[in-house]
């Protein structure tokens, strides 16, 4: 039997005999926030998983790679007005990042991948990810599963060219990976906009996704089907297995 690539399923032994193989740790890193009437608010954090688990295992065993736990936790102040959300502020997002990199660091590993699953985690990582490096050892890179995959979305999806919310992408990956948690009752009323629409970057603001959703989804849900998300969830294991397996993304 093949071993796990999940950290929580191995033992302390075997992670040291990965760290030794120089294996390759995912990061997986999401959100806990609404969804929407038809999904529960752990999507973020079970997709960006699950694709890890699916390229990890892909991966092996010519590149060892470990899944280490997923932080379930992000920057979501922007769902806070529909409930069931958690966020973190800046500087704690920061802290626990830069603690579980020591962690990993401190373990002998000396690669990392932090895989997103989140859209408002981005610009925070994309801040944060100087004053990480510069504290740690690590090879450190980031990257947004739905961005590295974007190219391949188009060809799969009706409506839109990658994932928004609670959407098309999110359902049809949900319907695939996780079906008894999707409230199909619900999928009536699971449409908004078919954008965030934003200011020019010269004018920045905040907004709650509250202001312009009030279903809490952007995109059509009504459009999801389970085919859309294995194709989905192929294309963003495929994705991130490509980028583990380059010899440049290490340089």
């Amino acid at each position: 039997m093949a071993r796990s690539v999940m950290w929580q399923e191995l033992t302390a032994a075997e992670l040291n005999q990965q760290a030794g193989a120089d294996a390759i740790v995912l990061l997986p890193v999401a959100s806990m926030e609404q969804h929407g009437p038809h999904l529960p608010v752990g999507v973020d954090s079970m997709l960006c998983e699950g694709i890890c688990r699916r390229a990890a295992e892909a991966a092996a065993p010519a590149v060892p790679v470990v899944v280490a736990p997923t932080l379930w936790c992000g920057l979501a102040e922007h769902h806070m007005a529909f409930g069931g959300t958690f966020t973190f502020d800046l500087a704690t997002y920061r802290g626990v990042l830069g603690s579980l990199a020591d962690s990993i660091e401190r373990h002998a590993f000396t690669r990392m991948l932090i895989v997103n699953g989140h859209g408002g985690n981005i610009a925070a990582l994309a801040a944060i990810l100087p004053d990480l490096q510069r504290h740690s050892s690590l090879k450190i890179r980031t990257t947004t599963y739905f961005e590295l995959a974007r190219p391949a979305m188009p060809a799969i999806l009706e409506d839109q060219d990658g994932v928004r919310h609670a959407c098309e992408a999110e359902t049809s990956m949900m319907m695939a990976l996780a079906p008894e948690l999707v409230r199909g009752e619900a999928l009536a009323a699971a449409h908004g906009p078919p954008h965030v629409h934003r200011r020019p970057l010269a004018l920045g603001q905040y907004r709650s996704f509250r202001d312009f959703t009030p279903s809490g989804v952007v995109g059509d849900a009504r459009r999801a089907s389970r085919e859309k998300g294995e194709k989905l969830l192929a294309a963003c294991a495929a994705a991130i297995l490509a980028a583990l397996k380059d010899p440049h993304t290490w340089d």
